[in-house]
This record gives C-alpha cells, sequence and structure tokens, in this order.
C-alpha cells in the first residue's frame, strides 16, 4: 500500500486539512493518507494548551474521516508526548505501516523554504517522497531538494483562523467537519459558550439520533422529522419558563418521534410489547400505531435514554394520554403543524405562534385530529377518547 504522511497541530481539523489529503489522494494515486497530530509541534512552541488539548484534537480528527478508508489517523506523536520530530515520526510509520515503496511527506509551501533546516533533513530525504501543497504562496517556490509539487486549490482557512472566529463570536460551524462541529460545540472548545446545561443531551447523542434517523427513514419523513424537531425546540424555548422543559430534549424528542416508522409489524410488535405495557385491539389491528413506542424502546435500548419525559413524548405522540406531560404536548403539536405540514389549519398554526397557552394550543390541535379521524369514520383508540373528553371539560369550564 502506497503512503502519504500528513502532520499538523489539526487544532481543530478543518475542511483545508481534509480536501488536501482527498487532492493528494487524487492526483498522486496514493491509496492512503496518514494524518498526525502533533503532542507538541516543533514549528509552534510558543502556541498555548497544545499538550491539554491533544484528546480533543484526537477526536475531533478521528471522527472527521469515519467511513473514508482512505484516511487514516496516528496518535503515534501524542502517545510519545513531548516534541516529535518529523525523521523520528517517519522511522515509526515506515516500520510499522510497511508502505509499498516511499511513503510521501505532505508539507506546506509555507514551511518548504526552511525544510533543509529540520532535525535531520538529509535522514527524512533518505526515506520519504517531499510533497509540496500550495497554502500561502500561489506560486510554489523553487526547492534546492527533490519534491513533488500539487498544484492545489488554496482555501482561505486556517485552524488559527478557526479558533480566532469561535472566540469572537463569528460564523466558524461549516468551516470545520460536522463531527468535528459536535465535538466543538459539546466540549465548549476554543472559548466557546456552552449553551446547554449539564442536564442537556449531549450533541453526539443527538447527531446519533438524527443520523439514524436520516439513514433510517425515507427523505420526506426524515424532512418531517427535522421539521418536527426544530418546531419542538422553538416551542420548549418559549414556554421553557413555565414548565420544565429543556430545547435540546425537545429537539431529539421530535426528531425520534417517527423513529419506528420504517420497522415491520412483527419488528413493532414485538418492540412495544417489551415496554410492559398492553397492546390494546386496535393496536393489534393496526400495528402502525405501536410506532411511537417502539420509538421509546430503541431510544431507550439502543441509545441509552433514560429520561422519562421525552421517552414519553416519543411513545405518545400518536395517541396521546390524558396524563401526558408538557413535553409529550409539545412534540404532539409539533408533529401536526410543523412547516412541511400544508393541510395544517393556518389558523391554529398562527395561534401556535402567538399564544402562551399551551394546552389551550394543544387542545385545538387534538380537537382537529380528533374530528378528522371521525369525518373518516375511523376508530379513536381509548387513549385519544379519554384525552380528548378531559380537555374538552376543561376548555368548558
Amino acid at each position: 500500500m502506497r503512503l502519504a504522511l500528513l502532520g499538523g497541530s489539526f487544532n481543530p481539523v478543518h475542511l483545508g486539512h481534509l480536501f488536501l489529503a482527498d487532492t493528494v489522494l487524487s492526483s498522486l494515486k496514493y491509496d492512503r493518507v496518514v494524518m498526525i497530530p502533533a503532542y507538541r509541534s516543533p514549528f509552534k512552541l510558543a502556541a498555548k494548551n497544545m499538550e491539554s488539548t491533544a484528546g480533543d484534537r484526537l477526536m475531533m480528527l478521528a471522527s472527521a474521516i469515519a467511513g473514508d478508508p482512505r484516511l487514516a489517523v496516528d496518535d503515534c506523536e501524542i502517545r510519545r508526548q513531548g516534541v516529535s520530530y518529523t525523521v523520528d515520526t517517519l522511522t515509526d510509520i515506515i516500520r510499522r505501516y510497511a508502505p509499498d515503496g516511499r511513503p510521501g511527506l505532505i508539507i506546506g509551501d509555507d514551511l518548504a523554504a526552511e525544510f533543509p533546516r529540520w532535525h535531520n533533513s538529509d535522514g527524512i530525504l533518505a526515506m520519504a517522497d517531499i510533497i509540496i501543497a500550495r497554502r500561502a504562496c500561489p506560486d510554489t517556490p523553487d526547492c534546492p531538494y527533490p519534491n513533488i509539487k500539487i498544484a492545489n486549490e488554496m482555501m482561505e482557512i486556517s485552524s488559527a483562523m478557526v479558533r480566532e472566529r469561535i472566540a469572537a463570536g463569528a460564523a466558524w460551524r461549516y468551516l470545520v467537519p460536522p463531527a468535528a462541529r459536535i465535538i466543538i460545540e459539546g466540549r465548549g472548545l476554543y472559548g466557546l459558550a456552552r449553551t446547554a446545561s449539564e442536564k442537556s443531551p449531549s450533541k453526539s447523542l443527538i447527531f446519533r439520533v438524527e443520523e439514524t434517523v436520516r439513514e433510517s427513514l425515507s427523505l420526506e419523513r426524515y424532512l418531517h422529522s427535522r421539521n418536527t424537531a426544530l418546531l419542538a425546540r422553538d416551542m420548549c424555548c418559549r414556554f421553557g419558563p413555565a414548565y420544565p422543559l429543556d430545547p435540546e430534549w425537545g429537539y431529539l424528542a421530535g426528531m425520534a418521534h417517527d423513529l419506528g416508522k420504517s420497522l415491520s409489524e412483527k419488528e413493532l410488535l414485538k418492540l412495544a410489547k417489551s415496554d410492559g405495557k398492553d397492546i390494546s385491539r386496535l393496536e393489534t389491528g393496526k400495528p402502525s400505531l405501536l410506532h411511537g413506542r417502539a420509538a421509546a424502546v430503541l431510544l431507550r435500548e439502543h441509545f441509552g435514554i433514560r429520561n422519562d419525559a421525552v421517552l414519553e413524548a416519543v411513545a405518545l405522540h400518536t395517541s396521546g394520554s390524558e396524563n401526558m406531560g408538557p413535553l409529550a404536548k409539545v412534540v404532539y403539536i409539533a408533529d401536526k403543524l410543523e412547516v412541511s405540514r400544508e393541510k395544517a389549519d393556518s389558523d391554529t398554526r398562527k395561534f401556535m405562534y402567538s399564544g402562551n397557552d399551551l394546552d389551550r394550543i394543544f387542545f385545538m390541535v387534538l380537537d382537529q385530529t380528533v374530528s378528522w379521524l371521525r369525518s373518516r369514520k375511523l376508530e379513536l383508540s381509548e387513549e385519544t377518547f379519554r384525552l380528548f373528553e378531559k380537555m374538552r371539560r376543561r376548555e368548558t369550564l
């Protein structure tokens, strides 16, 4: 296997790093690029917090290349600690990877002129082919040693720029791979203020649930789920002061509410039975009604979610329950009124955006749902009927 090596601080990894690796693979026909984050770069001895961020940098880099077998991450310099010299890293990589032929060593044109002064540069030249990528100069300078120049597109992005933009509160999120963004937000790196409380779900958990929903459902159903998640989150923000509603849990519940939609009737019945509740005659005859309960079981068993309000909201978004909590009501409303629901009642939607009575909004949506079912002579579940009667009595008081 032909290898090329790309070292750096990756503090954080950004799209420029990945695009450069992709360019080397495509233009020079290497089989794999091994990305090697430094513990302490000899070129950045004055940089702060390099050692303390090693784990975060390694995690961001590993997460950023998930699913691409052309890229690898090697933590040899982090394990070695201290200042790592390229000649030592090359020797180690060649010994362990046993590549076909000489590996390529990718360096930027901003470092190319200084290469002869690197520690044991002659030893490096004896082991590797130097690949010079454009980074700072439109025209790569001539260098007095054997090298391969690549005409890669120059991207106006650097790790320092990303860190500065985060610290300044400027836009930065789409300069880095999505997985790196999740880690930066979840861990509050580079001075980023953490907006979620300690009781909120982690960003990585939300990301995993959303990716599962996207992969499991049709595109149309996924977009509905995401719109439901966004509306549920917005409602949690608005009604949060009056109820124990966390916007991040609201988003996750809205995203996951239809997770069971892709399951077979046999799978739905099996999962629903495992939640310890009875399956009604109506549900037995129409197992698709169990998709909310099945999704709640999946959240508990596959994602380790133990938040009772979230599990209730997901399980009850189809039939409801007379004792359902505020988050369950939020998700029920969001499922029926999110923006891709073209037939949603416009007056109810306007009231939902402007009203401040969650139960009033909930009853309006429930009333319309019951009316729609009855107009088509569809049977109401016992849970829906009891809920409707309870809310109707409340409205008449």
